[in-house]
């Protein structure tokens, strides 16, 4: 499956739970759009931490959304690489492993 059906299948199942919860949602929407308006520093600087927390957590569709989300902001695929390196260096072997899959949805999802 690609990096683009996995953000679409992740999307629908979003929906799914946000319609079966809706308060606990909009919760949760706000609170993101509160830690992304950051007035000191960058949304790009913002989607690698997120990103780093990503795969140090192994959350597979975080990584999807969020490497979609650094793709738009202009992300290269050298800024990526360097965040995964210290992904890496922070979380040892299982960093490892879903730094590779976030540098393959990088190449995936920028390809279109």
């Amino acid at each position: 499956m690609s990096w683009q059906d996995k953000n679409k299948d992740m999307r629908d199942q979003l929906r799914a739970l946000n319609t079966a919860i809706p308060e606990a949602a909009k919760g949760f929407g706000a609170l993101s759009k509160a830690a992304k308006t950051g007035a000191a520093v960058d949304s790009k600087t913002l989607e690698f931490v997120a990103l780093g927390i990503a795969v140090a957590d192994r959350c597979e569709p975080c990584i999807g959304f969020h490497i979609d989300a650094l793709i738009k902001l202009g992300a290269t695929r050298e800024e990526v690489a360097d965040v995964l390196a210290m992904a890496v260096q922070m979380g040892g072997g299982p960093s490892l492993m879903y730094s590779a899959k976030a540098l393959r949805a990088y190449d995936d999802l920028s390809a279109g």
